[in-house]
């Protein structure tokens, strides 16, 4: 086991990249850092550049104005970056999938940048906070 995934163990500084979403999740992530929840105590950060994160929390469809921008977020990360997508959206496209302005999906995109990227699927929509903690908990104990 590396530093990098040993250190993931004990905190985990995300930043969220939101890929044209309707906010639903957002809302979500944000409630996640209120005092009901209060992720900050499993050591979860939101940090605001990438350079500074372990992990991305994507939300929205990647349509052909925002690919460029998520891949050049992404090659900001160090590695090993984990990539959690939130909601049906960022997971299998919904409604927007096989859209004219959405050629491919999120983890696609990841992928074919790095083919061993790490990526984390939360899936609903939105999903609850309770989900989002579970799914984080459960992907960083498989580190």
């Amino acid at each position: 086991m590396g530093l990098k995934t040993a250190a993931l163990k004990k905190s985990i500084w995300v930043f969220h990249v939101a890929c044209s979403p309707c906010n639903n999740c957002d809302i979500e992530i944000l409630d996640l850092l209120t005092p009901r929840f209060d992720v900050e105590r499993f050591g979860i950060i939101l940090v605001g550049s990438p350079r500074h994160a372990d992990a991305l929390l994507i939300t929205g469809v990647c349509n052909r104005h925002v690919t460029p921008r998520l891949i050049e977020t992404y090659r900001a990360t160090a590695k090993p970056c984990v990539c959690f997508l939130f909601g049906a959206c960022s997971c299998q496209g919904n409604v927007f999938k096989g859209g004219y302005n959405v050629p491919r999906l999120i983890d696609e995109i990841i992928l074919e940048e790095d083919p061993n990227a790490i990526i984390v699927y939360i899936p609903g929509c939105p999903p609850k906070p309770e989900a989002m903690i579970a799914g984080v908990v459960k992907a960083l104990s498989v580190l």
